[in-house]
C-alpha cells in the first residue's frame, strides 16, 4: 500500500454517494492515504458522520438528478478543495427491484434519473476541473451492466449506461490527458445490498451462483484505491467479474436459463411486494453546505 499511499497523497477527490457504502468507505479509505476529499450526496447526518471520518472534509447535501444543484454542489466543493480537482468518482446511486411486466415504471424513472442522469450531472460539471494532466474520472457501474438478472431491469439499464458514459466521457478528454474508469462490481456487503437485493422475490429465484454471492465491502474499496492511484480504464471487484466483462455475450445465455428456477414465483411476488429504494429519496431537490 506505500506505492499506491505515495500516489493519492495530497490528491483532490471528490466522491458523490458519500453517506454510505462504497462513497463513506472510500472516502475514509483515501484520506487515510493522504488525499484530499470532498463529499456530495443525500443524508445530512451521515454525511456529517463520514466527513469527520475522512480529516474534517468539505460536505454538500444535494439531489444528484438536479443538474442545477449538482453544478453549484460540485464548483462549491472546488472551492473547498483550494480551487481545483484532480479526480471525481460518480458513485451516487439507487437500486429496487422491478419486473418488467407489472412493475412500476415510477422506478425506472427514478433510477434513471439518480444513476444516469446524476452520474451525467456529476461528469459534466466535474469534468472541467479534472480535464489535465494527472486528472481522472471514474464511473461507478457495476456487473450489472454487463450481467443481466432479473427483476432488475431498472438497475440493469441504468448501469449499463453508466459504462457507456464513462467510455463515451474517455474518448472525449483524451487529448487533455485526464483518463477514465468505469468500475464494475458483484455484491459487496453494503447498505445497497441488503436494503436493495434482500427481498422475498429475490431468494425465490435461488441463483446460487457467483453472481449473487456477497463479498467483502474492503474488496470493493481496495480496488477502486489501486484503480484511482494508476488511473486505471477498468475497476472491478471481487476476482470473478473481470473475466466476464469481455465474455458477457456468452455468460448471459447462461444468466437465462439458470434464472428460470423459482423464477414465476419471484415475478409474481414481486408485483405485490413492498420495497423501497436503498436510498430515501427526496419529494423535492435539495441542497445543503456544511
Amino acid at each position: 500500500m506505500g506505492t499506491t499511499g505515495s500516489l493519492l497523497e495530497g490528491r483532490r477527490v471528490l466522491i458523490t454517494g458519500a453517506a454510505r457504502g462504497i462513497g463513506a468507505a472510500l472516502a475514509v479509505r483515501l484520506h487515510e492515504r493522504g488525499a484530499r476529499v470532498a463529499l456530495l450526496g443525500l443524508e445530512p447526518e451521515l454525511l456529517a458522520a463520514t466527513a469527520v471520518r475522512a480529516g474534517g472534509a468539505p460536505w454538500r447535501e444535494c439531489d444528484i438528478a438536479d443538474g442545477a444543484a449538482v453544478t453549484a454542489a460540485v464548483e462549491a466543493l472546488v472551492q473547498d478543495l483550494g480551487g481545483g480537482l484532480d479526480v471525481v468518482v460518480a458513485n451516487a446511486g439507487i437500486a429496487k427491484q422491478m419486473p418488467m411486466l407489472g412493475g412500476d415504471p415510477a422506478v425506472l424513472e427514478r433510477t434513471l434519473q439518480v444513476n444516469v442522469m446524476g452520474t451525467f450531472h456529476t461528469l459534466r460539471a466535474a469534468g472541467p476541473h479534472i480535464a489535465h494532466e494527472g486528472g481522472y474520472a471514474i464511473a461507478i457501474a457495476s456487473a450489472a451492466a454487463a450481467l443481466h438478472l432479473p427483476l432488475l431491469g431498472a438497475y440493469n439499464a441504468s448501469k449499463s449506461a453508466t459504462e457507456a458514459l464513462g467510455n463515451t466521457l474517455r474518448a472525449e478528454l483524451r487529448r487533455t490527458g485526464a483518463k477514465v474508469g468505469v468500475a464494475y462490481f458483484g455484491e459487496l456487503d453494503t447498505d445497497m445490498t441488503r436494503r436493495g437485493f434482500d427481498t422475498e422475490a429475490s431468494h425465490a429465484v435461488h441463483l446460487d451462483s457467483y453472481f449473487t454471492r456477497v463479498a467483502p465491502l474492503e474488496v470493493g474499496i481496495d480496488a477502486l484505491e489501486r484503480g484511482i492511484a494508476r488511473r486505471s480504464r477498468r475497476v472491478y471487484a471481487p476476482r470473478w467479474v473481470g473475466p466476464m466483462l469481455p465474455a458477457r455475450m456468452l455468460v448471459q445465455p447462461l444468466i437465462d436459463r439458470i434464472s428460470q428456477r423459482g423464477l414465476q414465483k419471484a415475478l409474481a411476488i414481486a408485483r405485490e411486494e413492498e420495497v423501497e429504494f436503498t436510498t430515501p429519496q427526496p419529494v423535492e431537490p435539495t441542497t445543503r453546505a456544511a
